[in-house]
């Protein structure tokens, strides 16, 4: 009985585990931002806008800034997964704020200097699905930790 008590303590609820997971996504792609070779052009990297040369995977520009963001996020995620209201708020939040980002990156000439992120068209539409699935995961994902059978 006691650890059948443990184990239902330490289980998360799906909403938690999304935000967890999603957290830990945005660490590793914020540290692989300032890997050379998985970052291609990474001698070209600039701190923040449309002039870095960087490209994560050798698709995705991104900047220190970027990166920097990224980790953020991630750290977010991790913090907030720590309850269900808070998954939900991270989830639904980011996810707006990814949604925000996909419409600025629609809208702004990329060469431009308010293309300060920066943004390519690659990383337009992935924050176009970023914000679409984080919304989904936060609405539509079960906020209480299963029962046994």
């Amino acid at each position: 009985m006691a650890s059948q008590e443990r184990s239902t303590r330490t289980r998360r609820a799906p909403v938690s585990l999304a935000a967890l997971l999603v957290g830990v996504v945005f660490l590793v792609i914020g540290v692989l931002g300032f890997v050379p070779g998985i970052t291609t052009n990474f001698e070209d990297i600039e701190f923040a806008g449309h002039r870095s040369e960087a490209m994560l995977f050798d698709l995705f520009q991104v900047s220190i800034l970027h990166n920097l963001v990224h980790l953020a996020f991630g750290v977010a995620g991790l913090v907030m997964a720590r309850t269900v209201p808070l998954s939900r708020i991270y989830l639904i939040g980011g996810g707006l704020v990814y949604i925000a980002l996909w419409i600025y990156g629609m809208v702004i000439d990329h060469d431009s200097d308010a293309n300060f992120v920066p943004l390519n068209t690659a990383v337009d539409w992935l924050h176009f699905g970023l914000g679409l699935g984080m919304i989904s995961l936060g609405v539509f994902m079960p906020r209480r930790i299963p029962q046994p059978y």
